[in-house]
C-alpha cells in the first residue's frame, strides 16, 4: 500500500482547519524544506530478530501512520512533511541504518524536527547517526530512552536492537544516556554493572511510578539541559503487556500510558530536543490493535510537544 492510500479518511471539513484530520494536513516529501516536523519511516526487525525476539516491528511505520490518520489534528497551521520508509533488504541492516541516519540528516538540514516510525529498537542508531552527522563530531548529544532495557550487550562489531546504545558509548565520548522505565528483572546482573561502567543514568519502573509529574519533568529537563541537542527514543515494551501486547517482549510489569505520555511531553517540549522515535510496534502479535493504536497517540503527543501544543505539566 502506498502512502497516498495511507493517509486517506474522512473529511469533516476542506475549508475549516479546526475539524482537520491527520490525513489532511500530511504533505509529501516536495513540501520538505516547509515542514515543522518530518515524518520519515524505518521498516527493519533485522534487530529484533539478531537479538532472538520477535520479527513483526517491520510493518509498523505503515500501521502507524494508517492509526494517525483519522486522528483530529491539533497543530494549527503547523506543516507535517512524510519522507517514506527506508526499507531492511536482505539483512544489510547496517546499510540501512546508513540510509535512516541520511534522512535524519536531511530533516534537521530543513529546519524540521524529526519523528521516527520504527521499526525494531536498532531504529535508534541510524536516528542517533543522522543526528552525529548533521551536528558534526563536538557537539554533545544526550539520549533518553523510555524503555524497560538497557540495551547494552556486547556486539562484536554487528549491531542488533539490544546492542546499540552500548556502540554509541564506546564510539562517541560525547554522548550521554538516560533510560527511564528499566525492569529490575528485564535486565541481568551484569548489565546493571555494564551501565555503571558507562556511567549511564537510570530511573527504574518502580520509581517512574512513584514520581509525580512535575518532579519527573525537572529530573527530565535537568539531564537535556546538560547537552548541546537530545534525541528521545521510545521502545513500546516499556508499557504494562495489557496496554501494549504487541511488542517483541511484553512485560506484566510495564509503566502505564499516562506516565508514559508524561515523560514525552517533558522530554519533547524542551527546544533542545531534536527528534523522537519509537520502536518495537508488532503489528503482527498485537490483539486488536491496541498496541498500535496506542502508539499512534503516543507519536501524536510527541508531535504537539514539538509544536510548542501539548498540556503544561
Amino acid at each position: 500500500m502506498g502512502l497516498e492510500e495511507i493517509w486517506k479518511g474522512t473529511v469533516e471539513s476542506s475549508a475549516d482547519q479546526n475539524r482537520f484530520k491527520y490525513h489532511q494536513i500530511v504533505r509529501g516529501p516536495d513540501f520538505s524544506d516547509k515542514a515543522n516536523v518530518a515524518l520519515i519511516g524505518f521498516c527493519c526487525d533485522e534487530g529484533v530478530r539478531r537479538n532472538n525476539g520477535r520479527p513483526g516491528a517491520a510493518k509498523a511505520p505503515d500501521a502507524i501512520r494508517a492509526a494517525l490518520a483519522p486522528m483530529p489534528w491539533h497543530g494549527n497551521e503547523a506543516t507535517l512533511c512524510d519522507y517514506g520508509n527506508v526499507s531492511c533488504g536482505d539483512s544489510r541492516l547496517e546499510d540501512a541504518q546508513d540510509e535512516l541516519a541520511a534522512k535524519v540528516s536531511e530533516a534537521y538540514g530543513q529546519g524540521s524536527r524529526a519523528v521516527i516510525l520504527g521499526g525494531g529498537h536498532e531504529t535508534l542508531y541510524g536516528h542517533y547517526l543522522g543526528l552525529r552527522l548533521h551536528l558534526g563530531s563536538e557537539a554533545s548529544i544526550g539520549i533518553l530512552n523510555i524503555d524497560a532495557h538497557f540495551d547494552l550487550r556486547p556486539h562484536d562489531g554487528e549491531s542488533s536492537s539490544g546492542t546499540m546504545f552500548r556502540q554509541i558509548l564506546e564510539e562517541d565520548q560525547n554522548a550521554g544516556y538516560f533510560v527511564l522505565g528499566i525492569q529490575r528483572f528485564g535486565n541481568s546482573l551484569s548489565l546493571f554493572e555494564t551501565a555503571q561502567d558507562f556511567d549511564v543514568d537510570y530511573m527504574p519502573e518502580e520509581t517512574v511510578r512513584q514520581s509525580d509529574p512535575a518532579q519527573l519533568s525537572r529530573r527530565i529537563q535537568s539531564f537535556i539541559g546538560q547537552y548541546d541537542a537530545v534525541i528521545v527514543t521510545l521502545c513500546m515494551d516499556v508499557l504494562d503487556m495489557a496496554s501494549a501486547p504487541g511488542v517483541s517482549a511484553p512485560s506484566p510489569f510495564g509503566l502505564d500510558p499516562v506516565s508514559v505520555r508524561s515523560i514525552i511531553r517533558a522530554a519533547c517540549s524542551h527546544p533542545a530536543v531534536r527528534s523522537f522515535d519509537i520502536s518495537e510496534v508488532n503489528p503482527d502479535v498485537d490483539e486488536g490493535g491496541r498496541t498500535v493504536r496506542l502508539g499512534a497517540a503516543l507519536t501524536n503527543e510527541a508531535i504537539l510537544s514539538f509544536l510548542g501544543k501539548a498540556p503544561e505539566i
